[in-house]
């Protein structure tokens, strides 16, 4: 019963706490407005919240965690490369449909942010069933290997995290 009252109290004491801080007051219609505030708002939006995380496999983070510096670092060096150097562009920019059997909304939304900090791609759309991902790509050579890459490297480790 609280809890659907009260869905994040460390949030609404801090949206009342930044009202306050704000609005430079303490009047007491300032006071009442950060409490409608402070509990209206976490339970208006209750629905937005992740769902609870169970993380396991510390080995597999810290594999995943390094995989992505270097899979970071090495598409960084391609785009300088490539803007530095356009006219030895190798493969044209295109799009790259990854099937997916990733379904936890949390290990999604990892995979987006992974997929947004590798320079050179681009997270372009998921199907309404999550079973597909299209991906922007500066070059593709061999959409395959860009398919078997992003399963292999970061689909598989998350699974393992989240599911």
């Amino acid at each position: 019963m609280m809890k659907k009252l009260l869905p994040a109290p460390l949030v609404s004491l801090g949206l009342f706490v930044m009202w306050l801080l704000l609005n430079h007051t303490t009047s007491i219609g300032h006071v009442l407005l950060a409490l409608v505030l402070a509990w209206g708002l976490p339970v208006l939006f209750s629905e937005l919240r992740p769902q609870k995380v169970r993380v396991r496999h510390l080995g597999t983070i810290i594999r995943l965690c390094f995989t992505v510096m270097v899979d970071t670092t090495r598409s960084n060096l391609a785009v300088l490369r490539f803007l530095l150097l356009p006219s030895q562009r190798r493969h044209p920019p295109d799009f790259v449909k990854i099937p997916l059997e990733l379904r936890d909304p949390n290990a999604l939304a990892v995979l987006a942010m992974i997929v947004c900090i590798t320079p050179g791609t681009a997270w372009a759309e998921l199907s309404l069933d999550r079973s597909l991902l299209m991906l922007h790509v500066l070059e593709v050579g061999d959409a395959q290997a860009i398919i078997d890459h992003v399963k292999t490297s970061y689909e598989r480790p998350l699974m393992e995290i989240f599911e």
